[in-house]
C-alpha cells in the first residue's frame, strides 16, 4: 500500500503538476509512486527512450522509490475498457489512499483524456465483479477505490479548488522538470521549438507557483481541483 498514487499522460506532467507536492510528502514520510500512461513518443523534441531515461532521473530527484510506464498510445489511447483495466491493475497493486493525475480541462487533449481515464478507473476498481490480476506476480487482485481523486493544474490556468503550501519545495520542483532537458528550455537544444520548450513557459511554472503561494500567504503553492465536496473536521484545519 501506498500513500499516493501520481499518474501522468506523459512523463513530465506529474513533475509539473504536483512534483512540490510529492517532494514534500515523502519528505514527510509518505509513500509514492508514479505511473506515466504513455511514453511521450510524439513528442516533437527527445524520443521515448530519451525521455524514459529523463523519467527516472526526475524520480531521483523527487525522491519517488518506484515509477511505472503502461506505453498506451501518446496521443491515440482511449478512456475504454483495455486502458481502464490496465490502470484498475496498479490502483489495485499499490492501494494508494490518494490519486493525483492530469488537469480536467488543458491544451494538450491526452490531459482530459488521461485524467477522466484515471478517475472512471478508480470507480472501477472498487467494483468486486472487475476481476484483475497483478502485473507483475499474476496473483488475483482485491478491489480498491482510494479516498480521493485530486486533479494538478497544467497548462491553463485553471482555479483550484485547494493548494498546498510547497514553501521550500520548489527548488527540488523546479530540478526534477530540468531532468527532461529534451522538453525544456535548453540554450544548447538545437530541436524544433515548442510550447513548453521556451524559457518563458519553463519561469512561468516557477510564477505560478508563487503567485499561489502569494494568495494564501506563504512563498509558493500548487493548485488542485476535486471531483467531489472536501470536507474539515474544525475550521482550525483550514489555514
Amino acid at each position: 500500500m501506498v500513500d499516493i498514487l501520481a499518474f501522468g499522460a506523459h512523463p513530465d506532467d506529474v513533475e509539473l503538476g504536483c512534483g512540490g507536492t510529492l517532494a514534500k510528502e515523502i519528505q514527510s514520510g509518505s509513500s509514492v509512486v508514479i505511473v506515466d500512461l504513455t511514453r511521450g513518443e510524439l513528442g516533437s523534441r527527445g524520443s521515448a527512450p530519451l525521455r524514459m531515461k529523463e523519467a527516472e532521473a526526475a524520480a531521483q530527484v523527487l525522491g519517488v522509490a518506484q515509477r511505472f510506464n503502461l506505453a498506451l498510445a501518446d496521443g491515440f489511447f482511449q478512456n475504454d475498457r483495455d486502458s481502464q483495466m490496465k490502470v484498475i491493475q496498479y490502483l489495485r497493486k499499490f492501494q494508494p489512499k490518494w490519486v493525483l493525475c492530469n488537469a480536467k480541462d488543458d491544451r494538450h487533449i491526452d490531459h482530459p483524456k488521461g485524467s477522466n481515464l484515471v478517475s472512471d478507473a478508480c470507480f472501477l476498481s472498487g467494483l468486486v465483479k472487475i476481476e484483475t490480476v497483478d502485473p507483475d506476480s499474476g496473483e488475483a487482485q482485491l478491489p480498491w477505490r482510494p479516498q480521493a481523486v485530486y486533479h494538478f493544474i497544467q497548462w491553463k490556468n485553471s482555479v483550484p479548488d485547494f493548494v498546498v503550501d510547497i514553501s521550500g519545495f520548489l527548488d527540488k520542483k523546479m530540478e526534477a522538470i530540468q531532468c527532461y532537458p529534451s522538453q525544456f528550455y535548453d540554450p544548447d537544444n538545437t530541436g524544433p521549438e515548442t510550447p513548453i520548450s521556451s524559457k518563458n513557459f519553463f519561469d512561468s511554472v516557477r510564477y505560478r507557483a508563487q503567485d499561489l503561494g502569494r494568495l494564501v500567504g506563504c512563498d509558493s503553492a500548487e493548485g488542485f481541483t476535486v471531483e467531489r465536496l472536501l470536507a474539515v473536521n474544525h475550521l482550525g484545519d483550514l489555514k
